[in-house]
C-alpha cells in the first residue's frame, strides 16, 4: 500500500484495540451531536402543522372565535395533501442526499462531508423561513435541508462507527440517538412557545433555531480527526496512523496504535480481494455481490442494513412524532394536545439512556426482539381500547379510555427509545466491511428515509378528519407492522456486542443470526495474512 511501510500486528484478540480514554469519549459525544438535526425537524414539523397562524396563511380560512392552538376546532385544519407534501418531501430529499453522501465521504472524507452537509442543510432553511404564503418555495426548503440532513445522518453514523472504541462503540452510537430525541424536545418547547402568536414568528422562530445545531457541529468537526479507516481506504498509512493515534489518545509509536492498524489493514487487504474495484458502477454492484444465503456476502448484509432502517420506520414511532399534535386534537378529550406532544416527547428523551446500559450489557439483537415485542403489546392495546371502549371515538365521550391510550403510547415511545431507536442506527455501523461501508451505510439511511417519507404521505390520509378518519384504529396498523419488524430481526440480525468491525466480519463468516450471540474471537487478521513478526520479535527480545 501506499503511504507507509507493512505494520506488523499481533495474534492476541484481546489487544488490537488501546484502552478508552476521556479524550474518545469526547470526540464520539460531539459526533452524536449531528442527531439534533433529525430529531429537532421532526419535532417542529409536527408543531407547526398544528399553528393557527401556519393554518390560516396557507388555507386562508378566517380564525375561530378562541384562535389559540389548543382550541381551534378539528375543521381548521390543512387538508391532507399539504400536510402529507410538507412532512414528506424533507424524506425525500434526505433519502437522496444520504445516497450521494457516501460517495462523497470516500472521495473527501468523512468529516469534509459532514461540515457540507451543514451548509447545505442552512441553504435549505433559509428558504423555508422566506417565503409566506409561498407554498412552493417552502416545499423547496424543505427538499434542500433534506439533503443536507441526509449528508449528516449517514455520515455521523460511520463516523462515530469508524472511531468508537469496541467495548463501548454500541453507547456511544446510541448517543446519536438520544441526541435525536433532544433535538424533538427541544423542538417541542420551541414550538409549545410560539403555538400562539398570530405573525410569522410562530414558525419562523422554530425553523431558524435550526441554523445553531449546523454552526455548532460544523465548526466543531473542524478540529476533530478524519476516520483513520478512510485514510487506510485511500491507501495512506502515514495519515491513517496519526489519525489513529489521535482517536486512541496514543503514541504513534504505541503498540495499540500499531496493532489495531495491522488489524485494519489486513481485513481491508482480505475484503479487497474479495471485492475488487473495477469501476464506478462496479463498486455500487459489489454492495450486492454474493448469496442471499451466506450472512457475510455483502448483498446480504446490504439486505440486513436497509431492511433494518426499514424495520425501525414501520414500528411507526414517527407516527406520534409527526402527527401527534394532530392525531391528539382528534381525540376531542385533551385540553392541550400541544403539552401532551411535549410530555411524549419528554419520555422519549428520560428513557433513551437507559439504552446506553442494556445494548452493552444484553446486546443489540436481544434488545431488538424484546423491545420491538413490548412495542406489538403497546399498540395492539392502544387501538384495542380506543375503538372498543364505550363512546370512546366521541369527543369528550371517555375521559378514562384516553388516559389509558395516552399511557401505553409512552409505554411504546419508551420501549422504541431504549431498543429500536439506537439500536437499529449501532447495527447499520457495524455490520459493512470498509469497502462497501460509506455506500452501504448511504444506502441503510436512505432506506430509513424513505420508508420515513412514504409515512409521511400515507399517515394524513390515516387520521385526517376528511379521510379515512381512523383515530385509534391506526394502531392495529402500527402493531401489525411493528410485528413484522420483530420477526425480521430474529431471522436477520446478528449480534456484534463486543466486537472490533473486523471481528464483525470474521463473525458473519462463521455463525448465524440465531447463533451468533455465542461467537467469541479466536484468532486475529494480522495472524491469518501472516503480518504478527514484529510480536514474536519483541518476545524473542
Amino acid at each position: 500500500m501506499p503511504g507507509g511501510a507493512v505494520v506488523f500486528g499481533t495474534t492476541d484478540t484481546s489487544r488490537i484495540e488501546a484502552p478508552v480514554t476521556l479524550k474518545t469519549y469526547f470526540m464520539c459525544v460531539f459526533a452524536a451531536f449531528g442527531g439534533i438535526f433529525f430529531g429537532y425537524d421532526t419535532g417542529w414539523m409536527g408543531g407547526v402543522l398544528g399553528m393557527p397562524y401556519f393554518i390560516q396563511i396557507y388555507t386562508h380560512k378566517p380564525y375561530p372565535d378562541d384562535p389559540r392552538a389548543a382550541h381551534i376546532p378539528s375543521d381548521f385544519a390543512l387538508p391532507a395533501w399539504e400536510k402529507s407534501l410538507m412532512t414528506s418531501i424533507l424524506s425525500a430529499g434526505t433519502f437522496f442526499g444520504a445516497l450521494i453522501a457516501g460517495d462523497i465521504a470516500d472521495m473527501v472524507g468523512r468529516r469534509p462531508t459532514i461540515i457540507m452537509g451543514c451548509v447545505v442543510f442552512c441553504l435549505g432553511c433559509i428558504l423555508e423561513i422566506a417565503p409566506e404564503d409561498v407554498l412552493a418555495v417552502f416545499v423547496i426548503g424543505r427538499l434542500v435541508a433534506g439533503a443536507g440532513v441526509g449528508f449528516i445522518s449517514a455520515i455521523i453514523i460511520l463516523y462515530m462507527s469508524e472511531i468508537a472504541p469496541k467495548k463501548v462503540r454500541g453507547a456511544l452510537v446510541s448517543g446519536y440517538q438520544f441526541c435525536i430525541t433532544i433535538g424533538i424536545l427541544v423542538a417541542n418547547c420551541v414550538v409549545y412557545a410560539t403555538q400562539d402568536r398570530l405573525d410569522t414568528g410562530s414558525y419562523r422562530i422554530p425553523i431558524g433555531v435550526q441554523f445553531s445545531w449546523a454552526i455548532i457541529l460544523g465548526t466543531g468537526l473542524l478540529f476533530l480527526p478524519e476516520s483513520p479507516r478512510f485514510w487506510a481506504n485511500k491507501g495512506d498509512i502515514e495519515k491513517a496512523t496519526v489519525a489513529l493515534a489521535r482517536v486512541r489518545d496514543q503514541p504513534r509509536d504505541s503498540d495499540y496504535v500499531q496493532d489495531e492498524l495491522a488489524e485494519i489493514i489486513a481485513n481491508l487487504e482480505f475484503e479487497k480481494a474479495n471485492t475488487p474495484q473495477l469501476s464506478y458502477v462496479g463498486s455500487w454492484l459489489a454492495c450486492f455481490k454474493g448469496s442471499l444465503f451466506d450472512g457475510s456476502s455483502n448483498i446480504r448484509r446490504t439486505l440486513v442494513g436497509t431492511g433494518l432502517q426499514c424495520a425501525q420506520q414501520f414500528t411507526g414511532i414517527n407516527f406520534i412524532f409527526y402527527f401527534g399534535t394532530s392525531f391528539f386534537q382528534t381525540l376531542g378529550t385533551i385540553s392541550n394536545p400541544f403539552l401532551i406532544a411535549l410530555i411524549t416527547t419528554l419520555v422519549n428523551v428520560v428513557s433513551t439512556p437507559i439504552s446506553f446500559y442494556i445494548i452493552e450489557r444484553f446486546g443489540r439483537r436481544r434488545i431488538l426482539l424484546i423491545g420491538g415485542s413490548l412495542m406489538v403489546v403497546c399498540q395492539f392495546i392502544v387501538a384495542i381500547v380506543g375503538t372498543a371502549a364505550p363512546h370512546a371515538q366521541t369527543p369528550g365521550g371517555n375521559p378514562s379510555a384516553v388516559k389509558v391510550e395516552i399511557a401505553f403510547i409512552c409505554m411504546n415511545i419508551a420501549s422504541f427509545a431504549t431498543t429500536w431507536g439506537p439500536a437499529a442506527w449501532v447495527v447499520v455501523g457495524e455490520m459493512f466491511p470498509l469497502p462497501i461501508r460509506s455506500r452501504g451505510v448511504g444506502m441503510s439511511t436512505a432506506s430509513n428515509w424513505f420508508w420515513n417519507c412514504i409515512i409521511g404521505v400515507i399517515t394524513p390520509y390515516f387520521v385526517s378528519t376528511d379521510e379515512l378518519d381512523l383515530g385509534p384504529k391506526v394502531f392495529f396498523i402500527w402493531g401489525s407492522t411493528a410485528a413484522l419488524s420483530v420477526t425480521f430481526a430474529y431471522f436477520f440480525v446478528s449480534e456484534t456486542k463486543g466486537l472490533s468491525l473486523e471481528q464483525v466480519d470474521q463473525m458473519l463468516r462463521e455463525t448465524t443470526p440465531r447463533t451468533s450471540s455465542t461467537w467469541r474471537p479466536h484468532t486475529t487478521w494480522a495472524a491469518e495474512s501472516g503480518k504478527v513478526e514484529k510480536v514474536v520479535e519483541d518476545k524473542a527480545s
